[in-house]
């Protein structure tokens, strides 16, 4: 008769096999950082080196980007757009051609798919696993891209949102922060009663 535990134990074997993979993976991610922070001080002779050289795969917050990095950090991301477009055969549905950049949501989403796809792609340690889940964001993410348009820029030209802009009010914004949190005993929506 077989031994019931002998699957499970099996699967813990795999388990810890993987475990002591990624263990021996993060040692040398570990070394290979000090070895870029020891380069960086001596280059620079401070320590962390320069703030103006952005890891691949670091997060990209556009309105935080130094004016003086900006310039080429936009040429670096929309060629990745262009390339990308152009290899997944993207449709004026899916990213309307003439005006993706003045979308500041469309520009936020393509962002984040950038700088996972530096991630995913430009890491020689990776496991296998880190391009799959990025082909995996990537569709769920041009699927929302898609879905964000509603046809209004998909023929060809780019129409502006009919909708009220939020953050050009600064009596709109006191008004919400003088409301308060709900059920801080303000005029605020009324937290339930117990009864």
């Amino acid at each position: 008769m077989p031994d019931p535990l002998g699957p499970l134990f099996d699967a813990l074997e795999s388990i810890n096999g993987e475990l002591t993979g990624f263990a021996a993976r993060l040692a040398r991610l570990e070394d290979a950082g000090a070895v870029r922070g020891a380069t960086k001080q001596s280059a620079s002779g401070e320590e962390g080196g320069s703030d103006s050289a952005r890891a691949r795969g670091a997060p990209v917050v556009w309105h935080k980007v130094k004016e003086e990095e900006r310039a080429e950090l936009w040429t670096e991301f929309t060629a990745w757009v262009i390339r990308m477009a152009d290899t997944y055969e993207l449709t004026t549905e899916q990213l309307p051609h003439a005006c993706w950049w003045e979308h500041g949501a469309v520009v936020a989403e393509l962002t984040a798919l950038w700088t996972g796809w530096e991630s995913a792609f430009g890491n020689e340690e990776d496991a296998a696993a880190g391009p799959y889940l990025w082909h995996d964001a990537w569709a769920r993410g041009i699927e929302r891209i898609g879905r964000s348009w509603l046809g209004e820029c998909t023929n060809g030209y780019h129409q502006t949102k009919s909708r009220t802009v939020w953050g050009t009010d600064p009596a709109y914004r006191k008004k919400i922060i003088e409301a308060g949190p709900p059920g801080a005993g303000n005029s605020g929506p009324a937290t339930p009663k117990a009864a």
